[in-house]
């Protein structure tokens, strides 16, 4: 029983301390004025009457009621109703508040949330203010709240004669029960009446209509969100006008809970002076009128939800956990069937008459019973995961959340697990989890409805069925009875408010009111209390979970014959049949995947161990650990399924013998798993174990058992038993598979001793309480044993596994988490950390094991309620056994070295190239699987090669690991993985489990740039030591501190990586001393210093890091009048005696210029007027720039002097040169760095502030200016004509949004569309070959998507025909960073523009690679299967889209040469984008560079003399070691593959060649590709020794050189299918849909290690070609190979390749002296051209493609729009492009499949499948007409020609469209002799053609014809 009320108060407005206008509440009188004792009076009822705050109004407002939440100290709830009504203001109230009217107006105005209206006020009488009545009360009976201070209200306005004081009294003193079911009639003395009902339950919660009002203003979706953020304890916050909304809503969200009670801050309506409450950091479910909504907006994690406008607002840093799949769409679809039961019949066709639609209060209940059904489902068997930890004197239950997500299958569900870790759930546990009490509706439903629930899921209607029975008990729940009797409550007249009220609310009289609640109190002491006995059952468990099928994949599937080999595997193993056992072992570990067999395997285990023990053999030993490794090592640190705990009393039993006395446990060998260091576990584990011997405690003298063997703290079998059996049998009971004959669980039995506590003495009572202590105090001292076996590791000394594991390490935290290094490594990895070289740390093993057992002791003791004297005792016991325990260790590790080692595979030596030493020998290491499938079997086929057990060696050019798979299933294949150490880009630590399930610590993953990946674990006997040098030793190697310690400059010299290197000195100045000197010169000599934007400036200067090129005034003021003479050599470099101007003229370069014609150098460097340029000797000394080559090209009227003035513009004074000559167009092609502030630019910018040395910067410009107009004067003056062309012709989305100032004549890449108004003919020239579509390119503001202005023609990434460029161009474009092109105006000579375009930077490519690296050789293996996830990480790479920019750069480049513009690319400081683009250009227009010679000339002239800065962008060196690798060349080579791919038949080389170079330019064999530039080159005296020096020395030191001697030998980097055609200009499409992933990065050769080190690729080394022994047959020996080992262009040739080496072989037979490759090749050719002559067969050009027309050779159609409409024109060539029809253009527009079908068809003929002639029927009102139509079946097309020997085709009909083909009718004007039959129509997808056939028989070939090939598509 308990009173109504427990407090009456009347709460006034009064005046604010602080004289503000808004007033404050006043209680008047509260009844009674003592707080009861049970329940002390709430303090801050004032702010909860008025929530908005207390203010005056201006005129009367109706009165309102509501009722608002607090919640006490106690987390008692007190429910506060309050009836507020207006009354005028006192005098004297209004003398205070009348001071400042307008302060109150504008607070009024601001919408007080009390409907204010803002109506003028009248004179101050007029003002009202608020009174509120108030009744507080445990209870929540709001209805009859409100009709009490309604009836009080009533008496006071209307005047009836009934005293105040009684109706108060009455109300204080009634007494209502809480539960039960009762109906009470109540009457306060006023005739009234009114009649409570109390619930049936008070545990189930009354929602009236609350909830079923929440889901109609807020919806499903939005419910279902906040119900699962209160769950989840995220912050709600409610917003409504209406205060009794917000009560209800949050009442309505609290019933939804039930079962769970919500825990933490509940303010259903928060006053405004209490807002602040919001920011607080923990949960909260908080209603706030909507007035503060603003306040609201302004939280950041606080979930919004509007009641009056149905939304909910989740920020965005909140994530809330959704329903596991499928109970959320289980859940919605029933809520939306409770809700609108229409929605099922809307589709009906005839719906019944009506629905009975429930009432407000019966959906509210059905909505309840969906949500209490869900909660049943989710907590399904929970009680079987409790563990009953204590029985008495009051239960304490654990729930073991591991097993419990274990069993439903949902460990990863993110909802539950939150759930399961909450207040809320800990609340349930605690209250729910008693095994004796009171039971309700939820236990009911839990326990015994399970089974209905899963069977029903897939019936809708049964479920609403069992919803509207659920909610029929709810309903009756809340209204037991019926019929209820009316209630009586007088209540006041209409507009009662508006009346002028007699008098205000008069004073009550206390004393009577006091004297009224005494009698009552007095009454009710005397009565006996009416206190109806709760009844309490043992709560029923329910069907146990039945454990959730195997998740696992189908691989594993835990079939019976799995279960069959792991129990015979055992039994093998026991039995001493060693060799079967071993056969079966792999089969095992595979089986062990899955959970079945893990369990088996702990069964068929356990059944081997006596009395605690079972002493093993070693062989016997190994196998049992390995196999129990294999067990763990897929155990999560959760142990979800009970599989480390039915381990874990069997690694305390299984041992072996070492030695007398001394034995070793298995525990020693398997504690290197996660879950060991998770406390969680070990708790779980714990209360499981207690739980058995409590439960054994009672059963005990019922079966008469020796206490001693169930307290003890030995381990029997009875332990490992239960514990084995956990997963089969439910968790709960883990003791119960011993006593078969008792079947009650630990909570049945608890439940009976509950039952029975009142009833003992208290003796007795006492006695069990100690005895359960004493029980639960040994096992703490058992467990604080067992955790010391498996924390302390054999060798104390190894502290790896304090770092590795959180749970130790981490001192403070009792972490779950674990990370390990590899795993820390890669989060934390920055992009600009290269070397992941990092020191291992030592700490103190033992002080972290007894920290550990000490804060899990002290957890368990107290919530077991160990005595503080037991837990002292224990923390001083502890320290003993861990130091007991580390002695026995130390035995076992002294005598387990004694163990005879384990015959290990012997170590495979590598093949070493000649000059290459071994620096370390063989680490034994196993290799293992990264994420690559190849090594793995996987989609590639072939057997599992890794892992493999072998060695790791460490060359001074390599590191290599060879060895053999681990699986004995796989054969014996040497597995062979090295990568050059210059190649290593990361070196990381990883801890990792290695095949044979022993966990070796040390592990290394080496990834390097030429994409190889080491992942490797060093064998137990390496020490770490050894591992610690060989890493040590590789850093060395890798980053030498000189370039001259790389192994192409050790190579057959003196010096070794182990030495220092030699002084400097011996060689001439070093930089260092060279950049000082040359530094004191600067100002007097060689003019403007360098200004860098990068950290990087040539090795020379010391200047670094100076801040980025803008306009600040240069640092070495440089005279004007510096003469070309002061220049002298005698300041530049000391081997300047040797550089001779021969030996420059010998350079790449100058060859090249003078095949180009640009110039010539006589001996006397005189030079030809006529021609318009010439070779400088001016760089010779390398004074101008460094970075440049000796000799350049400039125009002939620019003097030398002139030079270094321009040079000052650019950026390391990289100033245009001319680098190559369009042979036809005359076109030249300049490079340089980006310009500095002062150039152009700055020319162009229109400065007027004038700045210290401006005049010098002028004339600086000036200088350059002039020199672009001399660039200018020298070109073929074509483009005379007074219209100027500017790029608008190109498409430019990604040329950025840079618009131009309105007199800016800077080209923007921009208006696609004026590309198609202004078309012309193309150029000669061939597109890529790559069959359009996909996406384009996806670049947002870049280098653009399509740069070179297609229209939509061309989807391909190609550009649009140079239309764009109307016949007046300007003569030279100069391609810059659009950043430094801002602003710039019209340039003054109108000779030149600037064309500005984004590039990428370094940094970006760096980056970009490094992804790229991931992508394609992942360090772990992928998470889903397929190629979705490598495609993912291929384009977050952005590599292909770098790409893609380069090309369409390039192509618009080679576009305006080939159009007679000369181009000047300047961008970055001109030695890595520029270098590419230009290098890039001159490959695409020039067929010399796609030879094999014209390549080398390429790269030695572009990338080696132009100084590319191989050194820097490689980090040779320690000192470049930090800016890490950039792989610009190799960005470059895997453009030239795109174009390869594309143009097959354009190069002479083959794409191994490409492959090779990329290998080699990072691996450091060849000293080609060291250094940054010649001056460097000179500097180490790398340049000019090769003369004649050591050309008889085996080691090439040069890469071209080994290139040379290798292609006479074998035609490995020749491609057969070269056919070039005669100054053929190449235009590649670039979108990244027509680029290909380059094989070089993914593909791998196990069986050889990188084939690009030739001598060691080919196997055992071959006799040369002249000693080759005669007469070797062939060998018919068959043999397998393997994609994922073999080297398959070498296991299986092409046929040339083969027959070539076959004729070699033969004529070795015949005695004859072999003949070279390329002679037989070129023989072959000749004859084959003279063939086709005779023949007269089409151009002669080569062996495959002789006579194929040239669009053949192009693989693909593209469109020309010619002067004359549009027209399809198939090849290439302009001069066979004339005069063709349009009709086939929109067609060939849409690029059909014919253009998939390329390229090596030798004649026209073959493609004419059927052909004949037929009638066709034109367009609409067109005539019939004769044609000859080719059938094509390899096109896929129906083609028709105007006659027989046309060769121009008229249209085509794609087959791909063709719908049907079936007999047709003539129509009108149809040939009249033809029969009917002779008819038949072809529907495609656009029209239908009507085809008409010269008689039957041919009209059926014909359709026969089209059908066969339409089948066979």
């Amino acid at each position: 029983m308990a009173r109504l009320a427990d407090y009456f108060v009347l709460v006034a407005f009064g005046p604010h301390p602080r004289g503000s206008a808004e007033g404050q509440g006043q209680i008047l009188q509260r009844f009674p004025e003592k707080d009861w004792e049970d329940n002390p009076f709430p303090q801050g009822i004032e702010l909860f009457c008025q929530p908005s705050g207390w203010q005056l109004c201006p005129e009367r407002n109706p009165p309102t009621f509501f009722v608002a939440v607090l919640t006490d100290i106690n987390s008692e709830r007190h429910y506060c109703a309050c009836l507020t009504f207006w009354e005028p203001v006192e005098p004297t109230q209004e003398g205070l508040c009348t001071e400042d009217t307008a302060e109150r107006e504008e607070e009024a105005g601001e919408g007080g949330p009390v409907g204010l209206s803002t109506a003028a006020p009248g004179p101050p009488g007029q003002l009202f203010a608020p009174k509120t009545l108030v009744l507080v009360s445990r209870l929540d009976h709001a209805e009859v709240f409100r009709n009490s201070l309604g009836l009080i209200y009533t008496i006071h306005v209307e005047g009836l004669n009934v005293g105040l004081e009684n109706v108060v009294g009455n109300l204080l003193t009634c007494i209502i029960p809480l539960a039960g079911g009762s109906q009470r009639t109540i009457s306060l003395g006023a005739g009234d009446r009114q009649v409570i009902q109390t619930p049936l339950t008070d545990s189930l919660p009354i929602s009236r209509c609350s909830v079923a009002l929440l889901f109609r203003q807020l919806g499903i979706t939005n419910v279902l969100s906040l119900f699962c953020a209160a769950l989840t304890e995220h912050k709600v916050l409610f917003l409504s006008r209406s205060y009794q909304r917000l009560s209800d809503a949050c009442r309505g969200l609290l019933a939804l809970l039930f079962p769970l009670r919500y825990s933490f801050t509940y303010v259903p309506i928060l006053p405004a002076q209490l807002l602040e409450v919001l920011s607080t950091p923990t949960p909260f479910i908080i209603g706030v009128n909507a007035a503060f909504q603003a306040e609201a907006q302004e939280l950041l994690d606080v979930i919004v939800a509007d009641l009056d406008g149905g939304t909910v607002t989740v920020p965005e840093c909140v994530h809330i956990p959704p329903l596991p799949e499928p109970l959320q769409s289980q859940t919605h679809s029933i809520l939306s069937m409770v809700l609108d039961p229409e929605l099922e019949l809307a589709d009906l066709a005839f719906p019944p008459p009506t629905t009975s639609t429930s009432s407000l209060k019966m959906q509210d209940k059905e909505l309840r019973a969906v949500f209490l059904r869900l909660f049943a489902q989710l907590l399904q068997g929970y009680r079987w995961c409790l563990h009953m930890v204590r029985i008495h004197p009051e239960p304490v239950i654990r729930f073991h959340k591991a097993a419990f997500l274990g069993q439903r299958g949902l460990v990863e569900d993110d909802f539950l697990m939150k759930v399961l870790e909450g207040m809320a759930f800990a609340g349930f546990v605690s209250e729910r989890g008693v095994p004796y009490r009171p039971t309700d509706l939820f236990d009911e439903l839990v326990a015994h409805e399970v089974a209905r629930m899963r069977a029903d899921d897939s019936h809708p209607q049964r479920v609403l069925r069992h919803v509207k029975e659920l909610a029929e008990q709810l309903y009756k729940n809340e209204n037991p009875y019926p019929a209820v009797a009316m209630h009586k409550v007088q209540r006041p007249g209409e507009a009662s408010h508006l009346r002028r009220a007699p008098r205000p609310f008069p004073r009550l009289d206390e004393g009577m009111v006091q004297w009224i609640v005494d009698q009552a109190t007095a009454k009710m002491q005397g009565a006996p209390p009416a206190v109806k006995a709760e009844k309490k059952t043992t709560v029923p468990s329910g069907p146990p979970m039945t454990a959730i099928l195997e998740r696992s994949s189908g691989l594993h599937g835990n079939s019976a014959r799995r279960l069959e080999v792991v129990r015979n595997c055992i039994s093998y193993v026991f039995e001493g049949k060693m060799l079967e056992a071993k056969k079966l072992l792999p089969a095992v570990l595979r089986a062990l995947k899955g959970r079945a067999a893990r369990r088996c395997l702990a069964q068929e285990l356990h059944l081997h161990v006596q009395q605690n023990r079972a002493v093993l053999d070693h062989q016997q030993f190994d196998f049992v650990v390995r196999m129990m490794n294999c067990c763990l090592q897929d155990c999560t640190s959760l142990d979800e399924h009970g599989i480390a705990a039915a381990l874990l009393p069997l690694v305390t039993a299984f041992c072996r013998k070492l030695s007398p006395g001394v034995t070793q446990f298995a525990y020693s060998c398997v504690q290197e798993h996660v879950v060991w260091s998770t406390p969680q576990f070990w708790e779980a584990m714990f209360y499981g174990d207690v739980q058995t011997h409590i439960r054994a405690l009672y059963l005990e003298p019922a079966e008469d058992r020796d206490p001693s063997q169930v307290c003890g703290d030995s381990l029997g079998p009875r332990d490992g038993a239960g514990l084995a059996l956990a997963h089969v049998r439910p968790l709960g009971q883990v003791g119960e598979a011993l006593t078969q004959e008792d079947e009650r669980s630990a909570l049945d039995v608890a439940s009976e001793q509950r039952r029975l506590w009142p009833t003992l003495s208290r003796e007795k009572q006492q006695e069990l309480v100690q005895k359960e202590e004493s029980t639960v105090f040994s096992q703490a001292i058992h467990y604080a044993s067992r955790m010391s076996y498996l924390l302390l590791p054999l060798d104390s000394s190894k502290s790896r596994l304090l770092r590795e594991r959180a749970g130790l390490g981490d001192l403070e935290s009792a972490s779950n988490s674990l990370v390990t290094n590899s795993m820390a490594g890669s989060v934390a990895e920055s992009y600009d950390t290269e070397s992941g070289f990092e020191d291992a740390e030592t700490c103190d093993v033992p002080g972290a094991v007894v920290r550990f057992i000490n804060r899990f002791v002290d957890k368990v003791c107290t919530e077991s309620g160990v005595t503080s004297d037991h837990l002292k005792g224990l923390h001083v016991m502890v320290p003993d056994i861990v130091q007991m325990h580390i002695e026995t260790l130390e035995a076992v590790q002294r005598e387990s070295k004694r163990l005879p080692p384990i015959q290990k595979p012997k170590l495979l030596r590598p093949r070493l190239l000649p000059g290459e030493e071994c620096v370390l020998d063989g680490l034994r290491v196993y290799l293992l699987p990264d994420g690559r499938e190849e090594g793995a079997g996987g989609s590639r086929g072939g057997p599992a090669l890794l892992p493999a057990e072998g060695a790791v060696f460490l060359t001074t050019y390599r590191v290599i690991f060879t060895g053999m798979p681990t699986d004995p299933l796989v054969g014996e294949q040497v597995v062979v993985r090295s990568f050059p150490v210059a190649a290593l880009t990361k070196e990381e630590r990883i801890n990792i489990q290695t095949p044979s399930d022993q966990y070796l610590p040390d592990g290394l993953q080496l990834r390097s740039c030429t994409f190889q990946l080491l992942k490797m674990v060093f064998d137990e006997e390496v020490g770490s030591d050894s591992a610690e040098l060989f890493r040590k030793q590789l850093h060395k190697l890798r980053y030498p501190p000189d370039i001259r310690g790389t192994f192409a400059l050790t190579l057959g010299s003196a010096h070794t990586p182990g030495r220092p290197p030699r002084a400097t000195k011996d060689k001439g100045p070093s930089f260092r001393t060279l950049s000082r000197n040359l530094m004191k010169n600067a100002k007097r000599t060689i003019g403007r210093q360098y200004v860098t934007r990068k950290k990087y400036s040539p090795p020379s200067w010391e200047h670094r890091g100076q801040p980025p090129p803008g306009d600040q005034e240069d640092e070495i003021s440089v005279s004007e009048e510096l003469e070309p003479s002061t220049l002298t050599p005698s300041l530049a470099l000391k081997p300047s005696d040797r550089m001779t101007m021969s030996s420059l003229v010998e350079r790449a370069c100058c060859r090249d210029y003078q095949r180009l014609g640009l110039g010539t150098l006589s001996s006397s460097l005189s030079r030809a007027k006529s021609e318009p340029f010439r070779i400088s000797p001016v760089n010779r000394m390398y004074a101008i720039c460094r970075s440049y080559p000796g000799l350049l090209i400039v125009p002939q009227s620019v003097q030398d002097n002139a030079l270094q003035r321009v040079s000052r513009c650019y950026r390391q004074n990289r100033f245009p040169v001319v680098c190559w000559r369009s042979g036809r167009s005359k076109a030249v092609l300049l490079r340089s760095g980006g310009l500095h502030g002062k150039g152009v630019v700055g020319l162009f910018k229109a400065q007027n502030a004038p700045s210290p040395g401006q005049s010098q910067a002028d004339s600086s410009s000036l200088e350059q200016e002039k020199y672009l107009q001399a660039v200018v004067s020298s070109m073929p003056r074509y483009a005379d004509a007074s219209g100027r062309n500017t790029l608008s012709g190109f498409s430019s989305a990604h040329m950025g949004s840079h618009v131009p100032s309105p007199r800016a004549r800077v080209t923007t890449l921009s208006n696609p569309m004026a590309a198609l108004a202004s078309r012309r003919t193309a150029p000669r020239g061939k597109w890529g070959s790559v069959r359009a579509g996909g996406r384009s390119g996806g670049l947002s503001t870049d280098v653009g998507t399509r740069l070179a202005g297609m229209g939509p023609p061309q989807a391909n990434g190609a550009p649009a025909d140079p239309g764009f460029l109307r016949p007046q161009r300007a003569a030279l474009y100069i391609i810059g960073d659009k950043a430094q092109l801002k602003g710039v105006r019209p340039d003054p000579l109108q000779q030149w523009e600037l064309v500005p375009i984004e590039v990428f930077e370094t940094r970006q490519v760096k980056g970009s690679f490094k992804k790229l690296l991931k992508a394609c050789v992942p360090g772990y293996p992928a998470t889903e299967p397929g190629s979705a996830s490598f495609l993912c990480s291929l384009e977050d790479s952005e590599w292909l889209i770098q790409i893609h920019k380069l090309l369409q750069v390039s192509v618009l480049v080679v576009e305006l040469l080939d159009s007679g513009s000369s181009v000047l690319v300047s961008l970055e400081d001109g030695w890595d984008i520029t270098t590419q683009v230009v290098s890039l250009v001159q490959l695409l227009s020039d067929p010399f560079y796609r030879t094999l010679e014209g390549f080398r000339l390429l790269v030695e002239k572009e990338w080696l003399s132009f100084g590319h800065r191989f050194s820097h962008r490689g980090a040779h060196t320690l000192a470049g070691q930090s800016s890490g690798f950039t792989p610009v060349f190799l960005q470059f080579l895997d453009c030239v593959h795109q174009v390869h791919l594309q143009f097959p038949m354009e190069f002479e080389f083959s794409p191994f060649y490409l492959k090779f170079l990329g290998y080699h330019h990072a691996s450091h064999r060849f000293r080609t590709f060291l250094l940054d530039s010649d001056y460097e080159r000179i500097e180490l005296g790398l340049l000019y020794e090769e003369k004649g020096e050591r050309r008889g020395q085996a080691a090439c030191r040069s890469v071209w050189e080994y290139v040379e001697r290798l292609s006479k030998r074998t035609p490995v980097f020749y491609n057969y299918l070269y056919a070039p055609e005669d100054a053929e200009v190449l235009r590649p499409y670039s979108n990244v849909s027509n680029l290909k992933v380059w094989d070089f990065y993914t593909e791998e050769t196990l069986a050889e290690g990188p084939p690009y080190d030739w001598e060691l690729a080919q196997g055992p080394p071959e006799p040369p070609e002249e000693e080759r022994p005669d007469g070797g047959a062939p060998q018919s020996r068959r043999r397998v190979v393997w994609p994922c080992y073999d080297n398959c262009p070498r296991a299986q040739p092409d046929a040339i390749s083969q027959l070539l080496e076959e004729l070699q072989r033969l004529e070795t037979e015949l005695g004859r002296p072999p003949e070279r490759w390329k002679d037989a090749w070129d023989r072959v050719k000749a004859a084959q051209r003279l063939e086709g002559r005779q023949d007269e067969r089409g151009t002669p050009s080569s062996l495959l493609v002789s006579s194929v027309p040239h669009h053949r050779r192009s693989l693909g159609v593209y469109l020309q729009e010619g002067p004359v409409g549009s027209t399809l024109s198939l090849s290439l060539d302009s001069d066979q492009s004339s005069g063709s029809s349009a009709s086939g253009s929109r067609q060939a527009a849409r690029r059909s499949t014919s253009t998939l079908y390329s390229q090596f068809q030798t004649a026209e003929s073959e493609n004419r499948s059927y052909e004949g002639t037929l009638y066709k029927k034109g367009a609409f009102m067109k005539p019939w007409k004769a044609r000859w139509f080719v059938l094509d079946k390899t096109k896929h097309q129906l083609r028709y020609y105007d006659h027989r020997v046309d060769t121009e085709c008229k249209g085509f009909i794609d087959l791909a469209e063709v719908e049907a083909v079936a007999p047709g009718t003539p129509t009108l004007g149809a040939p009249k002799t033809v029969d009917e039959k002779a008819f038949f129509d072809v529907k495609t997808t656009r029209r239908v053609y009507n085809f008409c056939a010269q008689d039957v028989p041919s009209a059926q070939q014909w359709v026969d014809q089209i059908q066969s090939c339409l089948s066979d598509a």
